[in-house]
C-alpha cells in the first residue's frame, strides 16, 4: 500500500470541478465562486467563511462564528461587487451567511 503524503491531497472543490469537467457538466455557481473566493474577499475572511452552496444566484457561506456573521453583513454588498466584477457576470445576485463548517 502507498502511503499519501500532504502534497498528494486536493481540495475537494478541486476535485469535483475536475470530476464534473470530465463528465462534461456546466460548472459555473459555486466551483467560479470557490476558485476566486480568497483573492476576492482576502485571506482574514476566508479563514472564517467559505462557500457552501449556490442555487438561482444566491450564495450561501458558511462561517466559524456568530460576531462574523455581524460583520459579514455589513460587508456583503461589497463583496457580491467584488465576485460578479472577477466572475464579468452577476453571478451572485445574493449571500445568506451560516454558521457552518469550514469545508
Amino acid at each position: 500500500m502507498t502511503r499519501m503524503t500532504s502534497t498528494d491531497c486536493q481540495h475537494i472543490g478541486a476535485v469535483l470541478k475536475a470530476v464534473l469537467d470530465q463528465a462534461g457538466v456546466a460548472t459555473g455557481g459555486i466551483t467560479a465562486v470557490w476558485d476566486i473566493w480568497e483573492e476576492t474577499v482576502g485571506s482574514a475572511i476566508a479563514g472564517h467563511a467559505r462557500p457552501a452552496a449556490f442555487k438561482d444566484k444566491l450564495l450561501v457561506v458558511h462561517v466559524a462564528a456568530p460576531a462574523w456573521i455581524q460583520e459579514l453583513r455589513y460587508h456583503k454588498a461589497d463583496i457580491i461587487d467584488r465576485l460578479n466584477r472577477r466572475l464579468g457576470d452577476t453571478v451572485v445576485g445574493d449571500i445568506r451567511f451560516r454558521t457552518g463548517a469550514l469545508r
